[in-house]
């Protein structure tokens, strides 16, 4: 999976919009797999048009490091996923909680080019992560 840096340096080579498109169905494309036994209800991202799920692994440390793994029934919006995930997986969870992903969309251009459902489903991507590095941090 590729780090945010290189999606951040990949897009700002990219001047035309169809070509982001393609990349961000690419990044998508590079996904791996989430395991058919993940993609169940308890793990639907609730407010996305497209079927979304993602499952967060928590690695014990202190502080705690999240994991995560997504998955989409639609191309553009599995490369949103790998987006989100190269935002957030392998973070702990002040680092997840401090992270801006609304500033970052902006400047992908992400936000004035997706449609509103699209920009609906990637904030409801951003809340149930930032959720589970909520309840990652508080104390067992």
């Amino acid at each position: 999976m590729r780090s945010i840096d290189d999606i951040i340096a990949d897009f700002d080579l990219l001047d035309d919009w169809e070509d982001r498109y393609r990349y961000v169905i690419e990044l998508g494309r590079e996904l791996p797999p989430m395991p058919a036994e993940d993609m169940t209800e308890a793990n639907k991202v609730r407010g996305c048009v497209s079927q979304v799920w993602l499952t967060a692994r928590v690695e014990p440390g202190a502080p705690p490091i999240l994991h995560y793994t997504g998955e989409s029934d639609a191309h553009i919006v599995r490369g949103l996923v790998a987006i989100a995930l190269a935002l957030y997986s392998g973070k702990t969870p002040g680092d997840i909680l401090a992270t801006d992903a609304e500033t970052l969309f902006a400047r992908l251009g992400l936000q004035e080019h997706l449609t509103p459902q699209r920009s609906n489903g990637l904030r409801s991507m951003v809340a149930r992560i930032k959720d589970d590095a909520r309840q990652a941090a508080e104390p067992a």
